[in-house]
């Protein structure tokens, strides 16, 4: 067999082209090349901001620890970096949704609701790109939680 220089079992992606101006639109096929390719690098980029944030964040936590004298700037403190840190943790699982949005991509399964199978839209993927289900799947699954947490 001859060498094709490309190692056994490695897909090989050819790179998508996508304007500056590209945004994804009801009258192009669902799901195709560009539209996840303008997903990915939302979500890639939206990755990127937030981790940046905590990297300043961190940073920010280790300059400030210092023994402050006075009991209510010390209490100040402490409350700032609780918040401080509640957000981070926030962040961190928002990450861990952009992470899990990447895969879909990959596996060919973003874009399509999880409890119903049907396409997400554009307009709510492109304003919550992490979204795993249709308004209307996720609307049914709030009052459901709603009602059983009012019982």
């Amino acid at each position: 067999m001859p060498d094709t220089g490309f190692d056994e079992g490695v897909e090989m992606k050819a790179e998508v082209f996508l304007p500056e101006d590209y945004s994804p639109a009801e009258d192009e096929p669902f799901m195709n090349e560009r539209q996840l390719e303008y997903f990915r690098r939302k979500l890639i980029h939206w990755r990127s901001d937030l981790l940046e944030d905590s990297r300043d964040t961190i940073e920010g936590l280790q300059d400030s620890t210092r023994a402050i004298p006075d009991v209510a700037d010390r209490a100040s403190e402490e409350t700032d970096r609780a918040l401080e840190l509640r957000t981070r943790d926030r962040q961190r699982k928002l990450v861990a949704k952009i992470d899990s949005a990447l895969r879909r991509i990959d596996d060919g399964e973003y874009g399509y609701c999880e409890v119903t199978g049907e396409p997400i839209s554009l307009k709510r993927l492109d304003a919550r790109p992490i979204a795993t289900m249709s308004l209307e799947a996720q609307e049914r699954h709030e009052r459901r939680e709603k009602v059983h947490r009012d019982d």
